[in-house]
């Protein structure tokens, strides 16, 4: 049972975070509302800012890909929760091929849940959807342009083939998304799924955005949080510096691996936006 309390807190609470940030218009979500129905307690200012720089920066690069393959790749986020990434790129006509996400049946169950019960959420499906043929089913919602499907990160042969089972293509261009995932994994299970990806597809690129500095004192004083909650951040070790998030990436296979800090992804950000 404190696994599960733990668990659903790790995924539910950012999302409370981006609610609140959205409900004061740091940046727009019309479809967080569903999925997250109260806005929360206030939050102060540098929480807000420090989401808005998370999911600006996020959403750049992702974009940044689908404006460079125009649209003819696919698109995985692993470990999805909540996120409403597929909904944005719809509204905006920048849907890949497909976009895929992945995270433990519980959390499938539940967002499912929430599609099935709110037409503004599933309406976008099935609007690019073309046949009769839309699976729905408790872990798993697959359509022409959208599949969400529950698995565990760390058992990859099984990853694997759910994947390719829902017309997952190794040949396209594929960018792959993880937000404070593979910290709750141990160094060598999140290797392997680095490795798995960089061996997929031949063309790819992956956005991992996660804690660095953690042997500093912010950086303990989390930890302590978190082992208090019974919560154990297994990958901590690889988050101890910017290098140390590259080499996972340049250790298991990929060609090039590049690390930023959130104040340089903020002092990038467009400045209109930004203001």
């Amino acid at each position: 049972m404190i696994i599960r309390i733990t668990f659903f807190a790790k995924f539910v609470k950012p999302f409370l975070f981006f609610r609140f940030a959205t409900s004061k218009g740091y940046w727009k979500d019309s479809c967080l509302q569903y999925f997250v129905r109260n806005v929360g307690e206030r939050k102060a200012p540098e929480i807000n800012r420090g989401y808005y720089a998370r999911v600006k920066g996020v959403n750049l690069l992702l974009d940044a890909f689908l404006e460079k393959t125009e649209g003819h790749c696919q698109v995985i986020n692993l470990g999805a929760g909540l996120d409403t990434t597929f909904w944005r790129l719809k509204d905006e006509n920048l849907l890949p091929r497909k976009f895929f996400e992945v995270d433990f049946p519980t959390v499938v169950a539940r967002k499912i849940h929430s599609i099935k019960t709110k037409p503004p959420l599933s309406k976008p499906i099935i609007d690019v959807h073309s046949t009769d043929s839309l699976l729905l089913e408790s872990h798993v919602l697959d359509s022409d342009r959208y599949c969400i499907l529950g698995a565990d990160l760390r058992d990859i042969s099984s990853l694997d083939e759910k994947l390719k089972k829902f017309q997952l293509d190794p040949e396209l261009p594929t960018l792959l998304f993880s937000e404070c995932v593979l910290v709750y994994m141990t160094p060598s299970q999140s290797s392997n799924l680095v490795h798995w990806a960089a061996e997929t597809f031949h063309t790819a690129m992956f956005i991992n955005y996660e804690q660095v500095n953690m042997s500093d004192r912010f950086g303990q004083v989390m930890i302590e949080n978190l082992q208090r909650r019974q919560c154990t951040l297994a990958g901590v070790e690889v988050c101890q510096s910017l290098d140390s998030q590259k080499e996972r990436f340049l250790k298991t296979g990929w060609e090039h691996a590049n690390a930023l800090d959130m104040m340089t992804v903020y002092g990038v950000l467009p400045r209109d936006d930004v203001a």
